[in-house]
C-alpha cells in the first residue's frame, strides 16, 4: 500500500485518479480550496480526507501528486520539495500508471467526457475495466484488462501518454490562452497520434483529423459511405436514437442509445469501433450501450413541475450547438431557452462569431457575466457584447440575478457553462420551488 497525497484533489481529473488509487487499496488524502465543488461528493463518500492547503499536511513516506494548475510557489509543493518526497504532475503520474493496461485515451476539443463515460460503461459490462472520466468519476478495478481515460489537450497534457488506442472526437480551435491558432492545436494532436501504439479512431467529417499523419491504422467513424464505421438506418426519436453499423460496408450489429443529438450517435460509433477491434461480443456491447444514462453535467435533466431544467458543461460554440440539437430532438414541441455563462474572456472574444451562431438556435437566450479564471480575471469583452449580436435578442443577467428567468416557467431551460453557473441554476430552481 502506498500513501498518496493530492495537491488540488478536487480537480476533476485529480479527484477521479484519487478514487482509482483508493479503490486499488492505497492510502489516499489531499488538499484543496474550502469552496464546495461537485467532485468532492464521491471523495467524501469514499472516506478520502480533504484538507485546506497547509505544509503541515505533508509527511514522510508520502508520494505527492500535484494538480497541473499549481505552480512551484504553492506552499505544499515547496514543502514536498524540501522534504524530498517523490512528486509527480497529474499527467506524468497517469502516463506511468496506465502502462500495464490496454489503454484507450479519448481526446478531442468537444465530447471527450461523454465519450469516455460511454466507453467506460460499455467495456465495464463486458470485461474488467478501470476508468478516469473528466467529470470527476474514477474507478479502479484489480486485475483490470482495460484502462479508459479522458485525454486533455490543454497545455498538451495528453502528450504524457502512450495509449494503445486513441479516440479523437474532433479537432477545433479552443484554449486561446495557450494555443496560438488551429495549426498549433493540430500539432498537439499529431503528437498524440504519433504516440499511439495500436490504432486511432476519429470522426470522419473533421478535416483537421484527415491532415494527421499516422503509422498505425486510423479508422474513421460517421454517417457517410466513406467512413470505416458507418451508422445507417438512423432513427432519432424523443426516446433516443437507434441505428445499424457497418464496418467496411459489412453489417456488425444494431444499436440503440437513450441519448440525444447526432453527437451521441458519433460517440457510440467510436465505442463500437474499439469494441470491434478488441473482438468483444456485439450483443453484449449493444446491451451496455443501451443502458448508459450519461455522465455528470452532460445534458443532466431535472423536472420542476412543468419546467424542465437541463444542466450541461457546454462552453464552446460547437458544444452549445450539440446540446441545443439534443434538446430539440427530445423536446421538439417545446420552447428551448439557452441560459449561458461564457467561460474566460479570451475564449469569448476569440470565438464570438461561433457563440452567436450556436446560441441563435435557441428560442430565447439569457447570458450571465463572463466567468474569468485564475489566469485571467478581466478582459476587453463583455457578455453584453455577445448579447448585442444575437439576432433574436438576448438578456444579460447582470450580477447573476436569475429573476428574469422566472417568466420562462413551463419551458425547457438549458443551463450551459464551465464556470460557476450551477450556483445560479440552484438560485433559479430554489425560486421555482418557493413559488409552489
Amino acid at each position: 500500500m502506498t500513501k498518496y497525497y493530492f495537491i488540488g484533489i478536487k480537480g476533476s481529473g485529480m479527484s477521479a485518479l484519487a478514487l482509482i488509487l483508493h479503490d486499488l487499496g492505497n492510502d489516499v488524502s489531499g488538499s484543496d480550496i474550502d469552496q464546495f465543488t461537485f467532485t468532492q461528493k464521491p471523495l467524501a463518500a469514499a472516506g478520502i480526507p480533504m484538507y485546506p492547503f497547509d505544509p503541515a499536511n505533508l509527511h514522510e513516506g508520502m508520494t505527492v501528486i500535484r494538480g497541473n494548475a499549481f505552480r512551484d510557489d504553492n506552499p505544499e509543493i515547496a514543502q514536498a520539495k524540501k522534504m524530498g518526497l517523490p512528486m509527480y504532475r497529474y499527467n506524468e503520474f497517469l502516463g506511468e500508471f496506465m502502462k500495464p493496461y490496454t489503454s484507450i485515451g479519448i481526446s478531442g476539443t468537444h465530447g471527450k467526457t461523454s465519450t469516455t463515460g460511454l466507453l467506460a460503461h460499455t467495456l465495464s459490462g463486458v470485461a474488467k475495466t478501470s476508468y478516469l472520466i473528466g467529470d470527476g468519476t474514477g474507478k479502479g478495478v484489480p486485475n483490470a484488462r482495460f484502462f479508459v481515460y479522458e485525454a486533455d489537450e490543454y497545455e498538451r497534457h495528453f502528450v504524457s501518454y502512450h495509449p494503445d488506442y486513441s479516440v479523437i472526437t474532433n479537432i477545433d480551435y479552443d484554449h486561446p490562452d495557450y494555443y496560438k491558432d488551429i495549426d498549433d492545436v493540430v500539432s498537439a494532436f499529431q503528437q498524440e497520434v504519433d504516440q499511439t501504439r495500436k490504432a486511432v479512431f476519429a470522426w470522419g467529417d473533421d478535416p483537421h483529423v484527415h491532415a494527421l499523419h499516422h503509422d498505425v491504422p486510423m479508422y474513421f467513424y460517421g454517417l457517410k459511405d466513406t467512413d470505416d464505421f458507418q451508422a445507417v438506418n438512423v432513427q432519432r426519436t424523443t426516446k433516443g436514437s437507434s441505428f445499424d453499423v457497418l464496418f467496411h460496408k459489412q453489417p456488425i450489429g444494431h444499436y440503440a442509445v437513450s441519448l440525444f443529438g447526432e453527437h451521441s450517435i458519433l460517440n457510440s460509433l467510436a465505442v463500437i469501433g474499439v469494441a470491434h477491434l478488441e473482438r468483444m461480443d456485439p450483443a453484449k456491447v449493444a446491451a451496455e450501450l443501451e443502458s448508459f444514462q450519461g455522465v455528470k453535467r452532460r445534458f443532466a435533466e431535472t423536472d420542476y413541475g412543468s419546467t424542465k431544467v437541463i444542466d450541461d458543461y457546454a462552453h464552446h460554440p460547437n458544444e452549445i450547438r450539440a446540446t441545443l440539437d439534443a434538446a430539440r430532438q427530445k423536446f421538439p414541441d417545446r420552447k428551448i431557452v439557452a441560459v449561458f455563462q461564457p467561460h474566460t474572456y479570451t475564449r469569448t472574444k476569440a470565438l464570438m462569431p461561433g457563440f452567436v451562431k450556436s446560441l441563435s438556435q435557441a428560442d430565447a437566450v439569457y447570458i450571465f457575466p463572463i466567468f474569468g479564471s485564475v489566469r485571467e480575471s478581466h478582459g476587453n469583452v463583455s457578455s453584453q457584447d455577445l448579447a448585442d449580436k444575437i439576432p433574436q435578442g438576448a438578456t444579460v443577467l447582470t450580477n447573476g440575478d436569475t429573476t428574469p428567468l422566472l417568466k420562462e416557467q413551463g419551458n425547457v431551460l438549458v443551463f450551459m457553462g464551465a464556470g460557476d453557473i450551477q450556483k445560479y441554476e440552484k438560485q433559479f430552481t430554489d425560486a421555482l420551488q418557493a413559488e409552489k
